[in-house]
């Protein structure tokens, strides 16, 4: 059996997250469907780094392709290609050490969750509108909670079994992007809505409805109140996972721009007949 490195992009609106599920669509499943197309007789396995809630999106899933196969790695990204839907993508494919997983041997993975201030035409699936001021200062400090170790059962879903629901939060970041709130958290691991929860309950105290002393609660009760405030999944992106000896980017931007009404202003400006 050889083994593969798959890099993977989505966009996550019609699928049930990454991971297989009975009688739901997912993204691993249609990896499984065109890959049994290619490699057609052969006994395949296929393993992500971690799964994402459904609706939500990856810049970059990695996964781990086992099967018995001469086809050059760059033949099998190519074939990939052609067997998936439009809104799944192989990026790049490696040939991986036999000890080599997607999951297990990550170190950190990095989200990026999109807040838009306006509505937007053409990036509903891609952000969460809120129409309600937001606090940009009184949200960032209230993030820095979050950062550390921490039991994250509050944040878990109550629905899904959870070996440990502790989880080591390196560091959070928000920015500013034009009517963009860009929130990026990187972690050790991340329960299933998580991430979703942490930002729902960030914009609560962007609303003014929060303070940073209720989080420090969540993290130290086992509290139902952020399952009420789970951001939608339309805005999350799982950026990157994080292997040894790589390195996050530090600087990030939005996925999908939604500018200013002063850039469209410019766009739209009057041309002038310079004869």
């Amino acid at each position: 059996m050889a083994r593969f490195k798959l890099y993977i992009e989505y966009e996550g609106t019609r699928y049930s997250g990454w991971q297989i599920q009975k009688n739901s669509k997912s993204v691993q499943g249609k990896l499984y469907e065109a890959s049994e197309k290619i490699f057609k007789g052969e006994r395949i396995e296929i393993y992500g780094s971690g799964r994402t809630d459904a609706g939500a999106h990856a810049l970059e899933q990695i996964a781990h392709l086992d099967v018995n196969t001469m086809l050059a790695p760059e033949i099998i990204k190519m074939k990939l290609t052609d067997e998936l839907p439009a809104d799944i993508n192989i990026t790049e494919v490696e040939k991986a050490t036999p000890k080599f997983h997607a999951r297990y041997d990550a170190k950190s993975r990095s989200y990026i969750y999109q807040i838009s201030r306006r509505r937007t035409s053409f990036g509903k699936p891609f952000v969460w509108w809120i129409k309600d001021k937001l606090d940009f200062n009184k949200m960032v400090n209230a993030s820095k909670v979050f950062i550390g170790m921490h039991d994250f059962i509050s944040f878990a879903d109550k629905d899904e079994e959870e070996k440990s629901t502790k989880v080591l939060i390196e560091a959070i970041h928000l920015k500013e992007e034009g009517d963009l709130i860009l929130i990026r958290i990187i972690g050790s691991h991340f329960l299933w809505k998580q991430v979703r929860r942490m930002v729902g309950v960030l914009v609560e105290v962007g609303r003014g409805k929060m303070l940073s002393k209720d989080i420090k609660y969540f993290l130290e009760h086992n509290s139902p109140t952020p399952a009420k405030y789970t951001a939608p999944p339309s805005g999350l992106f799982l950026e990157k996972v994080i292997y040894s000896g790589e390195k996050l980017n530090k600087e990030f931007s939005s996925i999908i721009k939604i500018n200013s009404k002063k850039y469209f202003s410019e766009l739209q400006s009057p041309i002038t007949d310079s004869k």
